[in-house]
């Protein structure tokens, strides 16, 4: 029995390690990569599909998106949705090499329209597996002023 619990703690430490290491080298390595790599090559293959969004804390990660008109759409996995909740909140988003400003919301209470647009923005993820990020978009005459 002593020996099972210390083989559940051992396992559960590798794990929080794991997490805690992912966590690193996404925020350390990967994120700076691919957010240079948007920035400098924004009609690259990548830039197609991932933007660089810069949340209200000053947090910039690089996500896909999906854009319908003057609405830009992104699933977040991790936790960084939490800085959207609420009635909107303004963020700045690189899409193609194009700065655009909008307000952003996270929606918690919809999993019908969540599905729908994951539908076109994720297809091949797990069901039910995410955060819907929606931004409206401000009118270009709207960022110029």
């Amino acid at each position: 029995m002593k020996v099972l619990g210390i083989a559940v703690i051992g396992v559960l430490v590798l794990v929080a390690c794991a997490l805690i290491g992912g966590r690193l080298y996404y925020e350390r390595f990967a994120n700076p990569r691919v957010a240079r790599e948007l920035m400098d090559q924004p009609d690259g293959e990548r830039a197609q599909k991932v933007m660089l969004l810069t949340l209200p804390s000053g947090r910039q990660i690089p996500v896909n998106y999906f854009l319908d008109g003057d609405m830009l759409y992104a699933g977040a996995d991790g936790r960084w949705w939490k800085e959207l909740v609420g009635d909107g909140v303004e963020v700045h988003a690189l899409v193609r090499g194009e700065t655009r400003t909008g307000r952003a919301r996270a929606i918690v209470d919809d999993p019908a329209y969540t599905e729908r647009i994951f539908q076109q923005l994720r297809p091949n993820a797990l069901k039910g597996f995410g955060t819907l990020v929606e931004i409206q978009l401000a009118t270009r005459d709207d960022e110029a002023s």
